[in-house]
């Protein structure tokens, strides 16, 4: 089969750039305004993409000054998504350090069924003191126990996606049978972090359970990802980062016994299209002159873990930064921000504008022609098995890729034409309908 291209829409309110709010074109309460997210869906799947994902966490993000803060819950906007929609898959981020696998297990499994099988759990671990303190927590728990609770959570969390075998339904009207108790199974988990008593109170959904999306690129999540992720959304800045972590990340998969083409690799792209390249680059520049720096100064201040006045605007990051090994928040991003800084020589002005649009993520300027280009060398050179799109202005930006990158991707042979006969997320992705735990043959996720 000709391998072809996943595509994945990620929708951030007024889209990606931080100033994007700003531009005249952009509605500063977009963030909360159904409508906004109904015509971003119906323009990603106009694009024939694959999936839509939304971010999240339990705080509030930033200040208020700087951007539209605060957000509607992802799992219940997604549902009304679902109904606006026919084809495209929909992505939650939810953590695993603030909810109970029982709440959540349900929660998706509610959207996998309204959906059709669309339904897919972007699995973070969240980082923060922020977070931590909503949840009666004086500081965020170390970067390995958030892993090792994830990992239980999953775990239970699967347990009870395939408490009813898919016919414990009998539904016998004349005998008046509605259902058969020994085709349910109880979670019965007691463990480290959670005790599950019993079985969920919704029905095996379409998929089984929805598709399993990652994002952390850290030691932990790698290994935690090449354990479970059936997709793994990544940052990366230049090809050979992302062909080191491809490969990677396919053998620790390999290893673990999993098939290396059941985990999507999808590394996230913000791209400012232009009629030409000039054009693109003047939008990008017009982007960043709306920066506001002193935003941009504290954001980086936090995410490097510095007293609040470390840094100069025109000065490059001071020399002594405490290594990865030292932070206990978001290790994968931090070690990429150093050594994008480091490698370009950025003063923080300037790493502030590089960050302003992706936040660490591949930012790419110009034609078309161009994005087209970077796309289908990251994807044949062994570097993506498709991208997480990250428009930095919304909606205008995902409809111009739609309406003119796309169409170059199809006339490559790299992305479909159409929306084919498989109609969930996982046939989405290429991937097999999970077995019943339960049930011979034994659980696999390959």
């Amino acid at each position: 089969m000709t391998r072809t291209l996943h595509l994945n829409a990620f929708l951030m309110n007024t889209g990606h750039h931080e100033a994007s709010w700003r531009l005249p074109e952009s509605d500063p309460y977009a963030h909360v305004d159904l409508a906004h997210y109904v015509k971003l869906a119906r323009i990603a799947e106009r694009g024939t993409f694959d999936s839509l994902f939304l971010a999240d966490g339990p705080q509030l993000w930033s200040n208020l000054a700087q951007r539209p803060a605060g957000a509607l819950e992802p799992l219940t906007l997604l549902t009304a998504l679902a109904t606006a929609t026919e084809h495209i898959g929909l992505i939650a981020t939810a953590s695993t350090s603030y909810n109970s696998p029982y709440n959540l297990a349900r929660k998706f499994a509610s959207l996998d069924i309204i959906s059709g099988g669309r339904a897919g759990w972007n699995i973070v671990t969240t980082a923060g003191a922020e977070a931590a303190r909503n949840f009666g927590l004086d500081a965020e728990p170390a970067h390995a126990e958030r892993y090792a609770r994830a990992a239980e959570f999953l775990d239970v969390a699967l347990k009870l996606w395939d408490s009813w075998e898919d016919d414990a339904i009998v539904a016998d009207k004349a005998a008046g049978v509605w259902g058969d108790d020994a085709k349910i199974h109880p979670a019965r988990h007691q463990g480290t972090y959670f005790s599950v008593a019993g079985a969920l109170n919704v029905p095996r959904s379409p998929q089984g359970y929805p598709l399993l999306v990652q994002a952390g690129s850290s030691e932990d999540g790698k290994a935690f990802a090449a354990r479970y992720a059936e997709a793994v959304f990544t940052a990366q800045q230049t090809l050979a980062d992302a062909r080191s972590f491809y490969t990677d990340l396919k053998a620790r998969a390999e290893r673990a016994g999993r098939n290396p083409d059941h985990i999507k690799v999808l590394p996230g792209i913000v791209p400012v299209i232009g009629s030409t390249e000039a054009e693109a680059r003047a939008a990008e520049q017009a982007l960043e002159d709306h920066i506001v720096h002193e935003h941009g100064v504290a954001r980086l201040e936090n995410l490097l873990h510095l007293e609040p006045g470390t840094l100069d605007l025109d000065r490059e990051l001071p020399a002594d930064l405490p290594p990865e090994s030292a932070i206990e928040g978001a290790k994968s991003r931090y070690t990429l921000v150093v050594e994008l800084a480091r490698r370009e020589r950025l003063t923080v002005r300037r790493l502030i504008g590089r960050l302003g649009g992706g936040r660490g993520h591949l930012t790419f300027a110009g034609t078309p022609e161009q994005v087209a280009d970077v796309i289908e060398t990251w994807f044949t050179q062994g570097a993506a098995d498709g991208f997480n799109i990250m428009p930095a202005v919304l909606p205008s930006g995902l409809e111009t890729f739609v309406d003119q990158v796309v169409p170059i991707l199809r006339f490559r042979g790299l992305f479909r034409t159409a929306y084919g006969p498989r109609r969930t997320l996982r046939g989405r992705y290429g991937l097999p309908r999970p077995a019943n735990q339960y049930l011979s043959p034994a659980p696999t996720l390959v």
